[in-house]
């Protein structure tokens, strides 16, 4: 059977594929998901549902990332100003990139290999937007560029 990690991260089904959002505690990862979840039902994206916020279970699975909210966790998110709040969520989906905000190694013109991170021996795309970014208008231009195989 394939080993399971947790994360402190959120995770957000974007179309067939999974946002894997990372960051430090207070970095936005809980807003960045709700604001995707938004512009899914405003259809702005075709669709976007939670997967996991504060801790996400991972798991390499056939050359795929997996992401799963833990048991205690599903459906929850948090609202700033409204506390833990319960949503519709996936119960496992695909990871097929990756954002971290509050990245130290966010450049205005990364590199190529600034653009991909591997987890668990699966490259994934990566964004990195620095601190104090609104990380929105970034992810919307990432998630809507040519759709990177992996």
């Amino acid at each position: 059977m394939p080993e399971s990690s947790t994360v402190h991260a959120s995770a957000v089904l974007v179309g067939a594929r999974a946002v894997l959002i990372r960051g430090p505690s207070g970095s936005g990862k809980s807003r960045l998901a709700l604001a995707l979840i938004a512009a899914g039902e405003t259809k702005l994206l075709p669709f976007a549902r939670l997967v996991a916020d504060d801790r996400v279970a991972l798991e390499a699975c056939h050359g795929r990332l997996l992401a799963r909210p833990p048991a205690r966790l599903a459906g929850l998110v948090e609202v700033r100003g409204l506390g833990i709040q319960q949503m519709r969520y996936e119960a496992v989906a695909v990871v097929g990139s990756v954002v971290d905000l509050a990245a130290a190694d966010a450049q205005r013109l990364p590199s190529p290999s600034g653009r991909q991170i591997v987890i668990d021996a699966i490259p994934l795309p990566r964004l990195a937007v620095a601190s104090g970014e609104n990380p929105m208008p970034l992810v919307m231009a990432f998630l809507r560029a040519k759709e990177p195989v992996c």
